[in-house]
């Protein structure tokens, strides 16, 4: 069940000091694939509800394990929705990233999903998060100070309200998703274009001087794309995602070997 440990409080932590955090991103809802995950040092697993066939049924076990092998469960919900937001939070996730906010009113909304009254407007229940009831208190007090929510910047109209994004109270971070961000100039996943570049500096340079957490999620499962973020100032990475570690390594690896046949 959910561990309202000091432990919990790591990634937040993180994100206010501005500090590195490295995760990864979870499609294959699969015990093994965390399990496998874990040993690389993750501190983090983000499980996609979005763009993967992971179901609310599947969610409670892979937040169960991501959790029982000592890294944080993130969820990016399926949309901006109370319903969506409140059952992944239920079933015990440490936090949630919320895809395609491009405004303030919409960073609002998501911050009042997540909160219980009055500070937000999620409806209140019982189940893992709340310790099946046993644990309500303790919990109104994690979620007050320790759940971690995450804004997810994949659209030009984002970029162009970042700061009052960035002055909603209980927004933790952002998140660049490169290819709905390069989606939404029309050029999908061309997101090497000096126009998509102009636009992710501009993303850059409003996070640094509002001394604010800047996120970024790396699709290459090569380390070189994801060291040269963090040398530029990314502190929240997302490093690549389960089936490219999977498929980048199978495919590499049996091109050198019919190159040696």
């Amino acid at each position: 069940m959910k561990n309202f440990s000091h432990n919990q409080s790591a990634l937040k932590k993180k994100l206010q000091n501005r500090e590195v955090s490295i995760g990864s991103w979870l499609t294959i809802p699969h015990q093994a694939v965390i399990e496998i995950l874990s040993t690389a040092g993750f501190e983090w697993l983000t499980i996609d509800m979005e763009h993967s066939p992971i179901s609310i049924e599947t969610i409670m076990n892979l937040i169960g394990h991501i959790q029982g092998n000592n890294m944080q469960a993130l969820v990016r919900v399926s949309k901006n929705e109370e319903v969506p937001i409140k059952r992944v939070l239920d079933a015990g996730a440490d936090g949630v990233i919320v895809p395609m906010i491009r405004n303030k009113e919409e960073a609002i909304q998501a911050v009042n999903y997540v909160k219980y009254p009055p500070k937000g407007k999620r409806g209140v229940g019982l189940n893992r998060a709340q310790k099946y009831g046993t644990a309500f208190n303790t919990y109104q007090k994690w979620l007050e100070h320790e759940v971690v929510v995450i804004a997810q910047i994949e659209h030009i109209d984002a970029v162009n309200n970042l700061e009052d994004i960035f002055s909603v109270e209980g927004i933790d971070g952002i998140i660049v998703g490169p290819y709905d961000l390069s989606a939404s100039m029309g050029y999908p996943g061309e997101y090497d274009r000096d126009d998509v570049n102009a636009a992710l500096k501009r993303v850059y340079e409003i996070a640094k001087k509002l001394k604010k957490p800047l996120g970024f999620h790396i699709i290459d499962s090569g380390y070189e794309k994801t060291l040269e973020k963090i040398n530029e100032g990314y502190s929240f990475i997302a490093f690549s995602l389960d089936f490219f570690f999977l498929g980048d390594m199978a495919r590499q690896q049996m091109k050198l070997l019919k190159s040696k046949i």
